[in-house]
């Protein structure tokens, strides 16, 4: 066979790298995942990691995977491996049911003798034909632990640093395999290890190693060569959902021209967007670690009434324990904007895994009338965006934000095109002006259209005001107990949070334009409900999508475009809180329900099937 006749040219292709906690999988993935970024690839990537702090070395609780697909038209990190990574029998177990059939697998033989098989609850000591592994699959043995020591060997290393660069043998083989430039990962292994040049050349030497291997063994396996499509200009890297959060906040402090202050608690799987913003302090950013949930919004609230952009992070155990705080921040009227990276529940449930489970908790969990604005990411770039759109609803509305985005989003990453200044609009906060001082201003005077009061910044001259939990007068902004005015004032905050659906971007249909059935979903189910459209599009079933990034308020549109339909298939991953919010809001509205709660993202298979059978 020629060489050239064992290059697969194709459009998109998955990994997953797999091994113990401590193997370096998440690195390497990430690692590729950039230099495919970079090189013009599209990328959606899915780490998946234990919520065990340190499993023992070699079981199957302690197994680490890192999903990636690169290619065209990606947007989901794929339901299936191409290529699996496997470190230690524990990572093939755990992660051999993520393969094609006909997939390759790279497995580390020196890491599968008969106690590691043992470790990894294996009753033979032929792992593959035990895991029913087809004739199909393409096995590919590495004695990577050998060669790592002997391409180390003169390193001076001891031997437990020499093996944690067993992560860059397998990348150089990965790359070796999908034609990568080792150029592109020696530069981001040089950014990570700069501050320590031993640890630099001896990764950068075995990675070499690995690519080096790979050339020895290329009339044993197909290698893919995948062809990149012209980007719009400009430079482009690969970001997870939590860090683009944290830089559309950056963004949002830039254009309002206000100071960005967090308070937050650190929580996984949010705590990320903590640790970037306490690195921008050259950016003016002040970031507070508080001692509790309810410590750090509190914080926030106090920097919002002092004039700061504020935001505060958690997941869903903290916007429990945040509730009571928001309901202050709606009943003062201050901007806040609140980061709900939700996870697996209730209570600490799966800290490490995805759900979409907290969306009526956003929605309705304070007590007394207590509207605020609920909005969703829908993949990790749109996480920039979201986060610079619900600064600028709460800045220029004076309202909390609740913004919703999740695991597999936050941790997951994809190619972004870093955006200008300019492509963004401005924030324009409703300030107070001199002239209102002679008119009888008060702290809940407000705009008469939009219902928006004004903000006065403490220490505006003849600004001097006070705010609080305690109802207020409607015109005197005194403390009231008055029943009429109780009543004016929750039909006043109600109606301010209803005018910002003529604010926001109306609702978009994408996919087949004369379907009967019209797939809904919200979030970072995006990916994968437009692939599974495409795909029965591309059957002839035709089919639409309606996704949701803004829930409170809905998009003016909203009923207009729902029930243009016969058929609505609400799809998301909890047991229907988004179908039971439509059919609440839009009155005779009948759905079907797709739900998943296992702590996992959709598979695109899985929902095509469903719509295959309506």
């Amino acid at each position: 066979m020629s060489e050239q006749t064992k290059v697969k040219a194709v459009e998109k292709v998955v990994v997953r790298f797999s091994g113990d906690s401590g193997d370096g999988m998440q690195l390497a993935g990430n690692i590729f995942s950039n230099i495919s970024a970079a090189i013009g690839n599209e990328i959606s990537t899915f780490p998946d990691y234990p919520a065990e702090i340190r499993a023992p070395q070699g079981t199957l609780g302690g197994v680490s995977g890192f999903q990636v697909h690169i290619g065209n038209g990606v947007y989901t990190p794929g339901d299936k491996a191409d290529v699996l990574v496997a470190m230690n029998p524990a990572a093939l177990k755990t992660n051999f049911k993520f393969l094609k059939s006909d997939g390759i697998v790279i497995f580390d033989t020196d890491s599968f003798t008969k106690k590691d098989l043992e470790k990894a609850l294996y009753k033979t000591d032929d792992p593959f034909a035990e895991i029913g592994a087809p004739a199909t699959t393409q096995i590919v043995p590495v004695a990577i632990s050998s060669m790592v020591a002997s391409a180390l060997a003169d390193s001076g290393m001891d031997n437990k640093s020499i093996m944690r660069c067993k992560n860059m043998f397998a990348l150089g083989l990965i790359c070796w395999l999908f034609d990568r430039p080792l150029e592109q990962a020696a530069h981001r292994l040089s950014n990570k290890f700069g501050k320590k040049p031993s640890i630099l050349e001896a990764n950068l030497k075995v990675m070499t190693a690995g690519y080096d291997y790979g050339n020895n063994i290329h009339a044993t396996v197909s290698t893919y060569r995948i062809e990149s499509k012209s980007q719009k200009p400009g430079i482009y890297t690969d970001i997870n959902g939590n860090r683009a959060t944290a830089l559309g906040l950056i963004m949002a402090s830039e254009k309002s021209g206000l100071p960005l202050f967090l308070g937050s608690y650190p929580i996984t799987p949010a705590t990320d967007i903590l640790h970037e913003l306490a690195k921008r302090k050259d950016l003016g950013v002040k970031v507070v670690q508080a001692e509790d949930e309810i410590a750090g919004v509190c914080t926030a609230i106090g920097a919002s009434f002092a004039g700061n952009l504020a935001a505060t992070s958690t997941s869903g155990p903290g916007l429990a324990l945040k509730s009571e705080a928001i309901g202050l921040a709606v009943m003062a009227e201050l901007p806040l904007v609140v980061i709900d990276v939700q996870r697996g529940g209730p209570s600490t449930g799966l800290p490490t895994k995805t759900e979409q489970t907290d969306l009526l908790q956003a929605l309705y969990g304070r007590n007394g009338e207590s509207p605020a604005v609920v909005v969703a990411a829908a993949t990790p770039t749109d996480c920039f965006d979201m986060a610079y759109n619900a600064a600028k609803i709460a800045l220029e509305h004076m309202t909390p934000v609740i913004l919703l985005t999740d695991a597999f989003i936050a941790n997951g990453s994809a190619a972004w095109r870093i955006p200008e200044s300019d492509e963004y609009p401005n924030i324009t906060p409703n300030f107070v002006k001199p002239e209102m001082l002679e008119e009888g201003w008060r702290p809940y005077k407000r705009d008469a259209e939009t219902l928006v009061r004004y903000w006065a910044i403490p220490g505006t001259e003849g600004f001097m005001h006070r705010l609080g939990g305690l109802e207020k007068d409607a015109v005197t902004s005194a403390i009231s107990t008055d029943p009429a005015n109780h009543q004016k004032m929750v039909d006043i905050r109600k109606g301010k949070i209803d005018y910002i659906a003529n604010c926001v971007e109306p609702l978009k249909v994408e996919g087949d334009a004369e379907a009967d059935t019209l797939v809904i979903g919200w979030g970072g189910t995006y990916g994968h409900l437009i692939s599974a459209v495409e795909e029965m599009n591309a059957m002839g079933k035709k089919t639409a999508l309606a996704h949701f990034r803004y829930i409170n308020p809905l998009p003016a549109n909203t009923e207009e475009i729902i029930k243009r339909y016969k058929n609505v298939v609400v799809c998301e991953l909890n047991n229907g809180q988004f179908a039971t919010h439509l059919v609440s809001k839009i009155e005779g509205l009948q759905v079907k329900k797709f739900n998943k709660v296992q702590g996992q993202p959709f598979m695109v298979s899985e929902i095509v099937e469903y719509l295959k059978n309506l």
